[in-house]
């Protein structure tokens, strides 16, 4: 027996040699336990010449929750999320063009073109009208998508989405008036660093090596990155003005301390959309689903239900 434990306790200090040695593997590692724990799993389809990666999980015949990620997000943004709807509702979060697993074409990258590739999508899953949630650029694409194809959404949740002028600039847009480098645009792990402590209230921990993986990839993805976030600001179209065409209800969701997009957008959405509701998650920023999972799955699950979704 103590030959066993000993063979046991070596095996695994072996495996968190390699794990810490590969962070790559680490990575790969922490994702596959966040897919188990969640209860989906990773899925691809080709749809009009791009390979479209996805999560999928929960009973097929159940209410429909489409997940859309934010700039350079993914999928897996919605990990910690999704787990508290798997067991009741059909789950799927993809990953955009342009980021993620899914294809990185030289194509356009405006939320417009990408709010019919989403189109495209659910017409290839040959999805119901879905429940649509979206954070951040991913939530700009929503609603437009909301707007354009009212017919394909049941209900929609925003969760501190950009395409509104907001009263208050952020931190983001208070730096990028004054003419300093875009902190979104990762060029060097110190960006990476900078980045984290200004898209979060309390930076997930991990380890050092893993942290510099990542930091490593936001760099490497820096020239695709920046052509995508010029699109988004030569091509940008306000929603100002589209808010009225959604006739769903709609929850609008904000983390209190978000740096990126300031929270007082929310006042200016509430009055144009038919059927508001708002929820606001406290000590939290920009991505509230990752940081605060289960407050704004709770505020998301009570909104669902009062929505008759539940």
């Amino acid at each position: 027996m103590k030959k066993l434990v000993a063979a046991l306790l070596l095996l695994v200090a072996a495996t968190a040699g390699v794990l810490y040695a590969f962070p790559a593997t680490m990575l790969w590692s922490v994702q596959w336990v966040g897919e188990r724990v969640a209860g989906v799993s990773s899925r691809q389809i080709e749809v009009a010449d791009l390979s479209i990666h996805y999560y999928e999980g929960g009973p097929a015949g159940a209410e429909t929750l489409l997940l859309v990620h934010g700039f350079g997000g993914d999928k897996s943004n919605w990990l910690k999320f999704v787990g508290h709807f798997t067991g009741k509702y059909h789950v799927i979060a993809l990953d955009l063009p342009g980021f993620g697993d899914s294809s990185k074409p030289q194509l356009s990258f405006d939320v417009g073109t990408q709010a019919e590739r989403l189109l495209t999508f659910t017409d290839a899953l040959n999805l119901p009208p879905v429940n649509l949630v979206g954070n951040s650029m991913g939530g700009h694409i929503s609603a437009l998508y909301a707007a354009r194809y009212p017919q394909r959404v049941k209900s929609l949740a925003l969760f501190d989405n950009a395409g509104i002028t907001a009263p208050v600039d952020s931190v983001l847009f208070k730096r990028l008036k004054s003419g300093q480098s875009n902190p979104l645009l990762i060029q060097s792990r110190s960006d990476f660093k900078q980045m984290l402590d200004l898209v979060f209230v309390n930076v997930p921990p991990m380890p050092e090596r893993l942290k510099n993986y990542l930091a490593d990839k936001a760099i490497a993805s820096y020239p695709r990155n920046s052509k995508i976030f010029e699109q988004l600001q030569t091509r940008y179209i306000a929603l100002e003005p589209e808010l009225g065409k959604i006739q769903v209800p709609t929850l609008l969701l904000w983390g209190d301390q978000d740096q990126i997009l300031d929270i007082s957008s929310m006042a200016v959405m509430q009055p144009l959309l038919a059927k508001p509701n708002t929820a606001v998650i406290n000590n939290c920023g920009h991505v509230p689903m990752l940081e605060c999972p289960d407050a704004t799955a709770r505020q998301y699950q009570q909104f669902l239900t009062a929505n008759g979704k539940g």
